[in-house]
C-alpha cells in the first residue's frame, strides 16, 4: 500500500513571540520543529506499512530551510519526501495550501496509486483545522477526521475512530481515502541509527511552480481569501480573590454569593417564589 503524509515545519510554538508594533510572529531565533499533529499522521503510516507493507511519502511546502523538518521524518522510516518550494506559494492560507498540496499528490497518484493520505488534524501555528479537509475535497477522497484509531485497514476500506464533541464515533470510507489524525492515535517512536544515516545522506526532492500544471491564480496571496489582520497576545489573568473560609465559612459563602450577584454571574430569577434565583 501506498501512504502519503502532509508534513508542516512550524516554529515551536512555546517560544514564540508577537511583534507589537506589526502584530506578527517574530520567527527570528526560534527553533523549527515538525507539526505535531502531522507527526502522529507519519508515525500511524509508518505503522501501517510494517503491518501490510508497502510505502510512505512525505509532502511538504514551504520555504527551502524546510528540507530539515523531512529528513528529520525521514529518520523514522519513510521512503521518500517531496518539498514544494517555490516564492510563488508564499502567503497562501488554508484553501490555496490545500490546492497546492492536492496538486502534488495528484501528480504522485499519476505514476503511483495512492491507498491513504495521512494529515495532523491542525498546524500549532494556525489551528485552522481546514487543510486536510480541503485536501480531501479537491482530490475527491472521503474524510476521515480527528482520527483517534485505525480500527481496520483492507486492501478496500479503512474503518477508524474519531473523536467527537459528544463522544467517540465509529466510520468507515472506501480507499482512497484521508485521514486527519488526534495525538491521541499512537505514540511517537524514536529514530533507529540506521534511518538516521540513511536520512543523512538523503536528498528531499523539490517542487516548484514549473513542477506542475499549477494555476498561480489559485495559490500565494492572490489565491488566498483570507488574511490575519491582526495578531495579539490575549490579556494575563489576575490571580483573583483568595478567600479564607475556614474561620466562618457560612459568612464566607454568604461573601461569595454577594460577589457573584453583584458582578452578574448568578442573577435573581423574578419568576421564582419568593424572588430567589
Amino acid at each position: 500500500m501506498h501512504f502519503v503524509v502532509c508534513l508542516k515545519q512550524v516554529p515551536d510554538t512555546s517560544e514564540v513571540r508577537i511583534d507589537p508594533i506589526t502584530n506578527t510572529l517574530m520567527r527570528e531565533g526560534v527553533p523549527s520543529i515538525i507539526n505535531p499533529y502531522d507527526a502522529h499522521g507519519l508515525e500511524e503510516a509508518i505503522r501501517l506499512k510494517e503491518k501490510v507493507g508497502g510505502k510512505v511519502t512525505i509532502v511538504s511546502m514551504g520555504p527551502p530551510q524546510a528540507k530539515e523538518a523531512l529528513k528529520k521524518a525521514m529518520t523514522f522510516g519513510a521512503d521518500r519526501a517531496i518539498l514544494l518550494s517555490d516564492r510563488a506559494f508564499g502567503g497562501s492560507d488554508s484553501l490555496a495550501t490545500a490546492y497546492i498540496l492536492s496538486s502534488a499528490i495528484q501528480k504522485i497518484q499519476e505514476t503511483d496509486p495512492i491507498d491513504l493520505v495521512f494529515a495532523g488534524k491542525e498546524a500549532i501555528d494556525g489551528d485552522t483545522a481546514q487543510t486536510g479537509p480541503g485536501i480531501a475535497q479537491r482530490l475527491d477522497f472521503p474524510q476521515l477526521t480527528y482520527a483517534i484509531k485505525i480500527q481496520e485497514l483492507t486492501e478496500t476500506t479503512v474503518t477508524v475512530e474519531r473523536k467527537t464533541e459528544s463522544g467517540r464515533q465509529i466510520v468507515q470510507a472506501q480507499l482512497p481515502a484521508l485521514i486527519t489524525v488526534e495525538k491521541e492515535l499512537n505514540d511517537l517512536r524514536y529514530a533507529s541509527l540506521p534511518n538516521m544515516m540513511k536520512a543523512a545522506a538523503y536528498e528531499p526532492e523539490v517542487w516548484d511552480v514549473k513542477s506542475l500544471s499549477f494555476d498561480t491564480k489559485k495559490m500565494g496571496l492572490k489565491g488566498s481569501p483570507t488574511s490575519v489582520s491582526r495578531i495579539f497576545a490575549p490579556p494575563g489573568r489576575s490571580g483573583g480573590e483568595i478567600m479564607d473560609g475556614t474561620k466562618d465559612p457560612a459568612a464566607t459563602v454568604a461573601t461569595v454569593v454577594q460577589k457573584l450577584f453583584q458582578q452578574n454571574i448568578i442573577m435573581v430569577n423574578p419568576l421564582a417564589k419568593g424572588g430567589k434565583s
